[in-house]
């Protein structure tokens, strides 16, 4: 068995299946991370969980890419409507998580939420940056972090 041992190509958005299946890993890995700052603000709103738990269903092969986009549609409506800016950037990357099974470039856009989730705690936010970091497979550093 050989294994591949080439990088994801950076210009590529989309990525073949494998490859946005193990950033939907790592994506709803952050993501749950975040999720309570969403439930602090608005606890009744299962938009973000059911768009971690639609992502999650595509890995198992129980929801098509098309039902998962719905849920990070919804996810999205979610952020846009609660008015913290901690609440509103942890559903982004709940809906950044589930809109990964669609397309690898949405992993890009974790990081870039997550910092946004902490805007009175740089400690905070950098430890989770951190964590972010540590826990990508490596293959995908380099097009999650330095990719666009």
């Amino acid at each position: 068995m050989t294994i591949d041992t080439t990088l994801p190509d950076d210009n590529d958005l989309e990525l073949p299946e494998r490859d946005r299946r193990a950033l939907v890993e790592w994506t709803v890995a952050c993501a749950e991370r975040l999720l309570p700052l969403y439930l602090a603000a608005r606890p009744d709103d299962t938009r973000p969980r059911d768009a971690l738990d639609a992502a999650l269903s595509f890995l198992s092969g129980e929801l098509s890419i098309d039902e998962v986009r719905e849920s990070a549609f919804a996810c999205h409506a979610a952020a846009r409507e609660v008015e913290d800016p901690a609440a509103s950037a942890a559903a982004r990357v709940c809906g950044q998580a589930a809109a990964v099974a669609h397309m690898a470039g949405h992993s890009r856009q974790v990081p870039r939420h997550t910092a946004k989730a902490f805007p009175d705690d740089r400690s905070r936010r950098d430890e989770e940056l951190a964590w972010q970091r540590m826990n990508i497979p490596t293959r995908y550093d380099r097009y999650v972090y330095e990719g666009d």
